[in-house]
């Protein structure tokens, strides 16, 4: 059975959805189109499931330890209540109160839609096949031999040299769908691999093993 691997993109996603070494990629509209793709065991998106209702995400914390100079590729998750305005300004108030002090970063402010949707989507109890991932994690600490920026000739280059001996990355690249950068295309492929990784029960995770309060776990796989 395949897999897919979600990344972000202009307000819609990109899916990545990988069987043995085939790859192909999906230009998805939102988040039920997400969940809609058929014959899909496991879902990886990179985008935070089990949020915080007081303070920082251990998974957060403990992906930039593991990241280091890369560490900056990982936004601090907002606490859920952000999630009840689209107001900026609003949403740092709400941040700040839940948790004491700590304000909301412009970059993730910038989620909160994205986090929101995928939140409503997975329902009570949530949907456990459906599991956050990180491409830098997959790319540096999983698949290894990543060392550069993505945005970078030299990154570019290393993370298809990373994804060729698991998957035909370069067929697929050339029927990807109209628009889809690469770089949004190689880190949907690095979910992929990730969640193949989830599905045969080798995945690694990051984590304190707790579960929001809609019963996510807050944890971060590759």
């Amino acid at each position: 059975m395949a897999v897919l691997g979600v990344d972000g993109w202009r307000g819609r996603w990109v899916g990545a959805l990988l069987q043995g070494r085939s790859v192909r990629f999906l230009d998805l509209a939102d988040v039920p189109a997400v969940l809609a793709v058929p014959d899909v065991e496991v879902v990886g998106i990179d985008m935070p499931i089990g949020l915080s209702d007081d303070g920082p995400r251990v998974c957060d914390q403990r992906a930039k330890a593991l990241l280091g100079k890369a560490g900056s590729s990982v936004f601090a998750a907002p606490v859920r209540a952000v999630l009840a305005t689209d107001d900026y300004a609003a949403a740092r108030r709400l941040s700040i109160s839940a948790t004491g002090g700590t304000s909301l970063s412009a970059q993730a402010f910038q989620l909160v839609r994205a986090i929101r949707a995928l939140d409503d989507a997975l329902g009570e109890p949530p949907v456990e096949r459906v599991v956050e991932v990180h491409p830098e994690l997959a790319f540096r600490r999983g698949l290894g031999g990543v060392t550069d920026p993505k945005v970078t000739a030299r990154g570019l280059a290393q993370r298809l040299a990373a994804l060729r001996p698991v998957m035909d990355v370069d067929a697929a690249l050339l029927d990807a769908p109209p628009r889809v950068p690469a770089v949004d295309a190689l880190d949907a492929c690095a979910a992929a691999w990730s969640a193949r990784r989830i599905a045969d029960g080798v995945a690694e995770c990051v984590g304190d093993g707790s579960r929001d309060a809609r019963g996510r776990p807050v944890r971060i796989c590759w």
